[in-house]
């Protein structure tokens, strides 16, 4: 069984290749719950697993749930026997702070916020085939089962821990997000005692310098306490085998999947403890650990197990044991465990999205959180289109209310919208919401055919890859394609002098709009592709959106009856209602006139105050989305708060004048108070200032003396 994990962004898959007769109701019909079916492709969908002490924001909803949503679509819609689990992460001390905070126990603050994220995942279209949550018997069992595996492998083993203890007020001791303090690493003063949030190392509560308690503020003391550690160095092979030979076996990883491995083990795998002093958490049944439970680290991956066993509690196995398949399963626990389990074989992955030009922040006000998003009256099939166009793949993208404004004027409303809205329009009107019969051998229908076909073959290469941009995009040139097409034959005018050519452009036209309500159901969700073909008179049916390999229409025949009075399926977005949002969702009032301050100052003395300086380029890449730009970092003379050198990253169309070789170290000069801007999914911090000018005699000395004068900061 195949498997695919977006660990980062949250997906994971275990499949072989598409049934017969993909999409038709009898492929569709599958006794609940789903199991693998012998000889077919059995697809298991994960992603990870949000915790449930908070409300997901948009950047937590494309770096999980919606992306795993997509593929688990895209496979359904292909004919493959696929299911989809998630679930709450509920143990941990987020939960319990969290709980404290409050008043209530962990319990409560679990069922409280388990509720509300599957509210917000059912309003945004996620279609799970079972959310659960790891605060199950069922997790406790399987953890335990595992736990025990490792046991008897020899690769758990006690040591003393000196952990930090709040004497002064509280009278526990602080595990991970109990205490907080500066990151050694980076220097950043608030990080948590398990990771710190500005430079994401893992850390342990002891290493924090300046640590103070979570809750009361107080300066801890070290105390020592007996905890159980995985031996991670024993089975670091073993996890560089299976990662090596899962990529050179046909997994596709992505590349910050690949770079982070790939540091964990250069820099050595040690020793990870397993075991908290908490209550809230998956007790520890060895004897003299009895008063403990295990490190959300340790429990929170096997929630994958016990969701699908909590959806299928009498063959969950077959999902995650490969039977007599190597053990080459996904974790080092399971590696370690010497049990079959199901191996991740693709792993994609996400970088971060910004909001604006700073982080989400529910506590500051600043951000669209899930509960937010509902109540803009903005349809969830364009947050669903924006989020997804904007993946940040590669490096962290950034959400602006007037990029949202204009993906969904320009491309959702004026392109896919305008396309199938005209189509039904012009069917009610013209021919009284009866489809005309198609003339397949119209040369202008054979070439758009053809053309439409090349980019369905792209659209389903994409999705093998797991770039569903990509395929995003293939789906959104379907909708140009259509557009061209409708305009080029001008139906509006030639029913006057030749119906029947009029009528056979509107039939291609609608079986292109059916086209594309499969295309795009992956992305914009199954309420949007239902309301879509309702345009046309169709119900929505698995047999309807299926996705074959080729496109022969018509996929309507003639007589069908479409809508009277086909609406429009998006509406426009006016820049008033842009910016009102952008002010409600940007914080703090205060602190948006201190902003509003700040940049009203140069305006006071009628000019715009250019900060320019001269950097160095210290790194330059070729944009993978662009021929034209480069994104490179470039030293300024800035330093990181522990007084280490650090860049700024900036997007860059020199493409067409410079190489890479000609940037690399160059001296430039860079405006570095431009506001931050997102560049073909990049968000770009500075702007190299260039100028094309001839080159004059002597300018190899000249620029040999320049590069030798300037130093980064100037």
């Amino acid at each position: 069984m195949e498997a695919v994990a977006d660990q980062l962004s949250g997906l994971a898959v275990n499949g072989g290749r598409p049934r017969e007769g993909a999409g038709s109701p009898e492929s569709d019909a599958c006794p609940f719950p789903r199991r693998p079916l012998p000889g077919e492709r059995n697809v298991l969908v994960t992603s990870a697993l949000p915790y449930c002490n908070n409300v997901p924001h948009l950047g937590n909803l494309i770096g999980a749930v919606l992306s795993a949503d997509v593929y688990a679509r895209y496979l359904r819609q292909r004919g493959v026997n696929v299911v989809y689990v998630c679930g709450t992460d509920e143990y941990g001390t987020a939960t319990e702070n969290k709980a404290q905070a409050e008043g209530v126990s962990p319990r409560t603050i679990c069922d409280r916020y388990t509720a509300l994220h599957k509210s917000v995942y059912d309003w945004f279209d996620i279609r799970f085939d079972h959310f659960g949550r790891t605060s199950t018997p069922s997790q406790t069992a399987i953890v335990h089962e595992m736990f025990w595996a490792l046991h008897g492998a020899g690769l758990v083993f006690p040591d003393d821990v000196h952990q930090l203890y709040c004497a002064a007020t509280c009278n526990r001791p602080l595990s991970d997000r109990y205490v907080v303090g500066t990151c050694p690493r980076c220097g950043y003063e608030d990080a948590r005692g398990d990771q710190c949030d500005s430079c994401s190392e893992l850390l342990n509560p002891a290493e924090l310098l300046r640590p103070r308690c979570a809750t009361c503020g107080k300066t801890p003391e070290t105390r020592a306490s007996r905890h159980l550690f995985l031996d991670l160095p024993a089975l670091a092979s073993a996890v560089e085998g299976w990662s090596k030979d899962t990529q050179a076996g046909g997994g596709i990883w992505s590349a910050n999947a690949v770079a982070m491995t790939r540091t964990w083990l250069r820099d050595g795998l040690e020793p990870r403890c397993i075991t908290r002093d908490l209550d809230w958490g998956v007790p520890v049944p060895l004897e003299g650990f009895t008063d403990k439970v295990f490190y959300v680290w340790f429990d929170a991956p096997i929630g994958y197990l016990s969701i699908t066993a909590e959806y299928a509690p009498d063959h969950w196995r077959e999902w995650w044991e490969a039977g007599d398949r190597p053990p080459l399963p996904p974790t080092p626990s399971s590696l370690g465990s010497r049990r079959p389990w199901t191996m991740v074989q693709h792993l994609s992955t996400t970088e971060y999205l910004q909001y604006e030009s700073g982080k989400f922040s529910k506590s500051r006000g600043v951000g669209v959180f899930g509960t937010d998003a509902r109540d803009t009256n903005i349809a969830p099939a364009v947050w669903r289109y924006y989020l997804l166009v904007n993946r940040p793949e590669a490096a962290d993208a950034t959400f602006t209310w007037a990029d949202l404004r204009a993906k969904n004027n320009d491309e959702l409303l004026n392109n896919v919208g305008n396309f199938m809205h005209r189509t039904a329009t012009f069917l009610a009107s013209s021919f009284d919401a009866v489809m005309p019969e198609l003339n397949g051998t119209v040369a202008a229908v054979v070439d758009a055919t053809a053309t439409i076909n090349g980019e369905l073959a792209a659209y389903h290469e994409a999705f093998a890859g797991l770039s569903l941009k990509a395929a995003l995009k293939r789906a959104m040139a379907v909708a140009r394609l259509g557009n061209q097409f409708l305009q080029t034959a001008q139906p509006w005018h030639s029913v006057k002098t030749d119906r029947k050519a009029a009528g056979s452009a509107l039939a291609f036209s609608a079986s292109v709009v059916v086209l594309l309500a499969g295309l795009l159901e992956p992305f914009l969700g199954q309420g949007w592709s239902t309301a879509a073909l309702a345009r046309l008179g169709v119900d929505r049916t698995d047999a309807v959106v299926c996705l074959a390999d080729t496109f022969s229409p018509p996929l309507l025949p003639a007589g069908h009856r479409t809508a009277a009075k086909p609406t429009p399926l998006f509406s426009l977005i006016s820049a008033a209602d842009a910016e009102g949002f952008r002010s409600r969702f940007g914080g703090a009032p205060a602190a948006g006139a201190a902003a509003g301050a700040a940049a009203a100052a140069p305006a006071a003395t009628g000019a715009f105050v250019l900060d320019l300086r001269v950097g160095r380029v210290a790194t330059v890449e070729p944009h993978g989305e662009s021929d034209r730009l480069y994104v490179a970092t470039v030293d300024v003379g800035e330093t990181a708060p522990d007084g280490t050198p650090s860049t700024r990253t900036l997007v860059a169309g020199l493409r067409d004048a410079y190489t890479a070789d000609d940037l690399l170290g160059r001296p430039v000069v860079v405006a570095c108070n431009m506001a931050p801007a997102t560049l073909a999914g990049v968000q770009s911090q500075a702007m190299i200032l260039a100028a094309e000018k001839k080159k004059p005699p002597g300018d190899a000395a000249a620029r040999a003396d320049g590069e030798a004068a300037a130093r980064p900061g100037g």
